[in-house]
């Protein structure tokens, strides 16, 4: 029996029925685009590496369990297992992030950077903001959408790509551009954001 051969919904029965060698196959099918994925999101190899071994070691435990019910989509299961492991590596590193002021070396709480801001201050915010607001209208369709999506609604890049029917890298490129957009608008406008 080939298993290279095999569409995914074989191996996993395969695997099923107990043929180890038929989640291998698997791993190493869609080894490529997971990896990449993952390396795109996190912008570090052995981080990278990492991740996508933590993401398959959850895929063959859910698959040992009998947790995944084919769907035909096992690729974008396992996508979806590669997100939610880098969602919780920049969660666990947010959390790591956190200093104490007398791991600072300093006040933190006396500092300025962290204190209320003034009226002016205020007033130059909103200025601001308001600016960007104008800008962002004269965006393609598109690209304003995203920027809404995501500024104004705080939506995810998965949310925005589902809510449009988008690719999430489709997503991104619209954002990309959006942003590439508005620093020349902000140039040709000669506005000062800061």
């Amino acid at each position: 029996m080939n298993l290279t051969k095999m569409n995914d919904r074989e191996l996993l029965i395969a695997y099923s029925s107990g043929n180890g060698d038929a989640v291998s196959v698997l791993i190493e099918r869609h080894r490529k685009r997971i990896y990449d994925y993952i390396r795109m999101m996190v912008k570090d190899s052995d981080l990278a590496d990492d991740l996508f071994q933590e993401t398959f070691i959850k895929v063959v435990k859910s698959l040992r369990e009998r947790r995944y019910e084919d769907n035909g989509k096992f690729l974008a299961w396992v996508m979806r297992i590669a997100h939610n492991q880098v969602i919780d590596h920049f969660r666990r590193q947010k959390q790591q992030n956190n200093v104490r002021s007398e791991d600072a070396g300093y006040d933190l709480l006396n500092n300025k950077k962290y204190s209320d801001r003034t009226v002016e201050e205020e007033m130059i915010s909103d200025q601001i903001t308001s600016d960007i607001r104008k800008l962002v209208e004269f965006l393609s369709a598109k690209q304003k959408e995203v920027v809404i999506m995501r500024y104004y609604l705080d939506m995810s890049f998965k949310e925005i790509a589902d809510q449009t029917g988008v690719s999430i890298n489709t997503a991104l490129g619209r954002m990309r551009y959006a942003l590439i957009n508005l620093r020349k608008l902000i140039e040709e406008k000669q506005l000062v954001l800061n």
